[in-house]
């Protein structure tokens, strides 16, 4: 049974990367099957992610419906489907599999979710800072000479001295949690009032300045949290022993 001729009963509007069918040259409708020849379509790699999974742009998602599509279209265009089919229908199976694998794994997790529409609506998420911001900045210098005492114990094989400042890292990894945690409770409630207004809009760019509001407080909170998760990386290295490994 040709696997094209049954995904081409279910018409699936997404863009693709031409009007006309590569192979037979008939016009191509939004079908990722050409509804004469039954080749598969390469999809537009200029697509957005929750076009591509049939998602509207929000933050809050039904995962069991992200999911579902994400089946749906796997076994749409696996590559293990085509295995007998020309080199150019193999070709794009391999890219459109590759952009649906990208599209789902970067809105499966939440924090990838929101920092890709922070691209797709306030520029690139790359002006995402690293560096640390202010209200860090002190609680970090001590802490980044909490950690090089702890080093400078652990490799004089000192074991009091060891100890205590493990004790000390141990409770600023505590704080540093919470921070977190206080951090990804008001990002919630930024996801919250991102989809409300979103939801309000009577056309992709009405209300503005007020989506423009949010997301500009949105990529704040997330480079705080980028620079906050990148510390407490370097802390849980270090008390589990791996910070030997990361110099090398």
């Amino acid at each position: 049974m040709d696997h094209g001729h049954d995904t081409t009963n279910k018409r699936t509007e997404l863009p693709m990367a031409r009007s006309m069918c590569w192979h037979c040259q008939s016009e191509v409708t939004g079908e990722y099957y050409c509804g004469q020849c039954v080749k598969v379509q390469p999809l537009s790699k200029e697509m957005d992610y929750f076009t591509c999974l049939g998602l509207p742009r929000l933050l809050a998602i039904d995962t069991a419906s992200l999911e579902a599509k994400y089946y749906d279209l796997s076994r749409a265009f696996h590559p293990d489907f085509f295995q007998r089919k020309t080199d150019t229908e193999q070709q794009i199976s391999l890219g459109n599999s590759a952009l649906l694998n990208t599209a789902y794994h970067t809105l499966k997790d939440p924090i990838q979710r929101a920092e890709y529409l922070l691209k797709l609506e306030a520029g690139s998420a790359k002006d995402i800072r690293n560096s640390p911001p202010a209200d860090l900045f002190e609680e970090i210098l001590e802490l980044q000479e909490d950690l090089e005492a702890f080093r400078s114990a652990s490799s004089a094989r000192d074991a009091n001295e060891t100890a205590q400042h493990r004790t000390k890292l141990l409770a600023d990894r505590g704080h540093l949690d919470q921070r977190q945690q206080a951090m990804d409770t008001k990002l919630a409630g930024l996801f919250t009032k991102w989809d409300t207004i979103q939801s309000r809009a009577p056309q992709p760019d009405a209300l503005r300045p007020q989506k423009d509001d949010v997301l500009k407080e949105m990529r704040e909170l997330l480079s705080n949290r980028t620079y906050l998760c990148s510390i407490l990386g370097d802390l849980v290295a270090t008390l589990e022993g791996g910070y030997a490994d990361r110099r090398h």
